[in-house]
């Protein structure tokens, strides 16, 4: 991929201009350690609010309402699994909390409607800005990876879907280890994978308790908060929060 330096200096600027906050740099700057590589999650590159469209479509007026009891119940089921050493995929684990969803709403689930909501999964493609800025990141040198709770299907999908084949050096779910984040053992991921120290990764975090995960583990933690939701109370907060993927060129950029 070819990237000009310009190009990539008027994506730092844009993100810094749309409000991106960033630490302020210190007298020891210079001591920082560059950020060599980024982890993803899933979401900061693919965007899931088609799936959630789906469910307004399938049940109208209460899509919404569905949409957030499936959320909530997906990542207590999978946090409760992998405490309880019950381990269950994403996929499965995604399916069983919508069922109940359902069922708590006294919705008709039926076996068609639930495969065409678990499918949209698997039709995930990327939010508008990525390409460009994964594109910028590849020119400055910086490895790329997921790293995400998501099965490899799901990812594969989305690459798929992106066109983003190529881009990312590692595709790393954590149903390898049969665990979820934020267990410790799914951050080290990341850094076996890649054979860097972990103070020279970069995690992006679509969702606020993978945010302060990422950041209690002690990687450099940047929230792409596209929802504009509040911080979690978890006792650690990001490095940095920005909008969409153009705000973390313009933080990885002051890093360099």
């Amino acid at each position: 991929m070819s990237f000009t330096r310009r190009e990539f200096l008027s994506l730092a600027a844009a993100g810094v201009a749309a409000g991106v906050l960033v630490s302020t740099p210190s007298a020891h700057a210079e001591t920082t350690p560059k950020i060599k590589a980024i982890a993803f999650d899933a979401f900061p590159i693919f965007d899931p609010r088609p799936v959630f469209a789906l469910a307004e479509q399938l049940f109208p007026g209460k899509g919404t309402e569905l949409s957030n009891a499936w959320r909530t119940r997906q990542f207590e089921y999978q946090w409760l699994r992998a405490l309880s050493g019950n381990y269950a995929d994403f996929w499965q684990a995604t399916e069983e909390s919508l069922m109940f969803a359902a069922e708590l709403l006294k919705l008709d689930l039926t076996p068609d409607k639930r495969k065409l909501l678990m499918e949209a999964y698997l039709r995930l493609k990327a939010w508008p800005d990525v390409p460009l800025a994964l594109k910028s990141l590849k020119s400055a040198g910086i490895r790329l990876a997921f790293l995400s709770n998501a099965t490899p299907k799901i990812l594969d999908s989305g690459i798929k879907n992106s066109r983003l084949e190529g881009v990312f050096e590692h595709i790393l779910s954590t149903d390898k280890i049969k665990t979820y984040k934020p267990d410790s053992r799914a951050y080290q991921m990341a850094i076996d994978a890649f054979g860097l120290k972990k103070e020279e990764i970069l995690f992006g975090a679509f969702a606020g308790w993978d945010a302060a995960g990422a950041k209690s583990f002690g990687y450099t933690t940047f929230w792409v908060n596209r929802l504009n939701l509040p911080a979690e109370r978890l006792g650690a907060s990001p490095d940095a929060v920005g909008q969409n993927l153009n705000d973390l060129v313009a933080y990885v950029k002051a890093r360099q």
